[in-house]
Formats: structure tokens, C-alpha cells, sequence
């Protein structure tokens, strides 16, 4: 929890009660130690104004309600993350086609909305002053989407047709659901193949037809699907059995150096600005297209094999263009 966090949940906490509340109690629902606590506590009253006191017998802490008007912390206290959430969920609502969660679904928009209005960061008219801009998203059918979700939530298995892009083959599957990924404004159900004996990702506008079984899907630990999904580079799954190195030259890397790539990624400057960045990968395709995005600013330095690849890509390219 980052401090602003720690602060807008201390007020919180402050604002629902009538009764003082202890220094332990602070503590274990804030996360942090005494001394933490007391500078959130000066940072708050101090700086921000905040009406905090300390009750003499107690010393627990409590704000002062003999003002005319409750203390609301000023300007727009959301962070990044949490605007940005807010605004994807509402839009993945949106996207979402109407069926039997259509009620439902507008509530919680209208929850949402009320949220950022409240927060500043829309108009009462309904203009946003924050735009999302989804690009090269891939649209599902509600239907799919529907059933899809309705196996995901009901543990039931799937059986679906699917068509796999990568070589153009149309299989037939039964699938035990675990969860379900959105990955560069495009849809991904991680499941267990029953087929192949093993956990697999489908792409949800590949899936040709879909149909719920009455047999109960197997349940796989979230351990294990953060070891087959999450370790490696992009969508393609499987544990990391390789570590890539890309250079980014100076000028580049004052953008690069940013970015997150990976959860495990390793960065850093080299004597001449360049900025050196490792991460974990399986699968080299998606790392391929990603490092090309930067042209002559990228250079691969290991694995040889993923230098190769990029390599071969650009005289393709050449090629093309000659």
C-alpha cells in the first residue's frame, strides 16, 4: 500500500466512525508501524488540515465533528491505478453486448460514473476529461461471452470449436474454464484441455461454437496458473526457459526505461546512456514484433537464437521493400 493510499484510507476510516479508534487497531488496518502511522497521522493533520485529535485516556486517534461542515480531503485523490481501473471497467462494461446481465451491468456503470463525477475527473453532463483510446482490440459476441463466463463462474466444462491462428486448424475441444485474461484490448480464456492434458490459452474470438456440459470442470491451483501463465513474456504461456537482453540506445531509452515489460524485468543505464533491459521469456514471437517496434534503436544482445530471429525478421522486411 503506497502512502497516498495508506492516507485516503486513514481518512476514511476517521470519517466513519464517532468513537475514537486505537493506535493497534490503525495499525493492522492500515499495514504499518507506529512510526508510520504518526507521520501519516502529522502528514494529514498538518498538512492537509485535516481535523485529527487524540483522545487523552485512549489515545486513540478521532476527528474533531464540531465543524460546520465534514472535512473532505482536498483535490482529486485517485490514483493512477485506480483511474484507470475505473475507467476500463466501465468501458469493458460498455463493450459487454445486452443480455442477462444488462440491468446489472448499467447499475454498475452508473456506480462508476457517479464515482468519477464525485472525483472531479467528469462533468455532470457526462464529459470525461480522461479519453481511452482501445486499439487493435479484437470484439466478442455477447452470446460466447456469455457462456463463456457462465462456465467460468458455474464450474461446468466447455466444449468448443475452435480455430487456432497458428495453424489454421479447426479442433474440437472439451475445456475446464479458470479464468479469463483481457491482454491488449482482446479476450483470452485460460483453461485445462481436456484434449491435450494440459492448460492452454484460447483466444475468445477464435471459438467457432460453444456448448456447456453438464460435467464439472477440474479446478487448477492459482499457483499453478500463475506458473504456466504468468512467467514468461506477453500471452504465449509456459514456464521462462530463457532470459532476453535488448539495448536501447540513449535516446530511446529516456521512453523505455519507463515501460514495463514484465513483472521480473531487470533494467539499467550502461556507461553510455543506453538503457539494458532483461526479462524472462518462452516464446519468442510476440518479443520479436515488440523489439522490431523500435527499429534500429533496439539491439538484441543474448540469447543468440532470439538475435537470429530479429535478424532474419528485418532481411524479410528488406526484402519486402526492395
Amino acid at each position: 500500500m503506497s502512502k497516498v493510499e495508506r492516507l485516503y484510507h486513514l481518512h476514511n476510516i476517521l470519517s466513519q466512525r464517532r468513537t475514537p479508534i486505537s493506535r493497534q487497531d490503525l495499525m493492522e488496518r492500515l499495514d504499518c508501524s507506529q512510526a508510520t502511522l504518526y507521520r501519516l497521522v502529522g502528514e494529514l493533520r498538518d498538512f492537509l488540515g485535516a481535523p485529527i485529535e487524540q483522545d487523552p485516556d485512549s489515545r486513540g486517534f478521532f476527528y474533531d465533528r464540531s465543524y460546520d461542515q465534514p472535512f473532505e480531503l482536498p483535490g482529486i485523490w485517485i490514483s493512477p491505478d485506480e483511474l484507470q481501473a475505473l475507467l476500463t471497467a466501465r468501458q469493458v462494461l460498455g463493450d459487454v453486448q445486452p443480455g442477462l446481465l444488462e440491468g446489472q451491468l448499467s447499475s454498475l456503470q452508473s456506480r462508476i460514473t457517479s464515482l468519477l463525477q464525485q472525483k472531479g475527473v467528469e462533468t455532470g453532463e457526462g464529459e470525461s476529461r480522461i479519453h481511452i483510446q482501445a486499439a487493435a482490440g479484437r470484439p466478442v459476441p455477447g452470446r460466447l461471452f456469455q457462456d463463456v463466463l457462465g462456465a467460468l463462474v458455474g464450474r461446468q466444462q466447455l466444449h468448443i470449436t475452435y480455430h487456432g491462428r497458428s495453424r489454421d486448424a479447426v479442433s474440437e475441444r472439451a475445456v475446464s474454464p479458470q479464468r479469463l485474461t483481457q491482454y491488449r484490448n482482446s479476450w483470452y480464456l485460460d483453461a485445462w484441455c481436456h484434449e491435450a492434458e494440459g492448460l492452454r490459452s484460447f483466444a475468445l474470438e477464435r471459438i467457432r461454437e460453444q456448448r456447456l456440459l453438464d460435467e464439472p470442470a477440474i479446478d487448477v491451483t492459482t499457483n499453478e496458473l500463475a506458473a504456466h501463465f504468468d512467467q514468461s513474456y506477453g500471452i504465449f504461456s509456459g514456464p521462462a526457459r530463457h532470459t532476453a537482453r535488448i539495448r536501447f540506445s540513449p535516446e530511446t531509452a529516456r521512453w523505455v526505461a519507463d515501460e514495463q515489460w514484465h513483472p521480473d524485468q531487470k533494467g539499467a543505464f550502461d556507461d553510455t546512456g543506453a538503457w539494458v533491459l532483461e526479462l524472462p521469456f518462452s516464446d519468442a514471437r510476440e518479443l520479436v514484433l515488440d523489439i522490431l517496434r523500435w527499429g534500429p534503436d533496439a539491439e538484441v544482445l543474448a540469447p543468440d537464437f532470439l538475435r537470429d530471429d530479429v535478424q532474419h525478421a528485418v532481411r524479410k522486411m528488406a526484402e519486402t521493400y526492395a
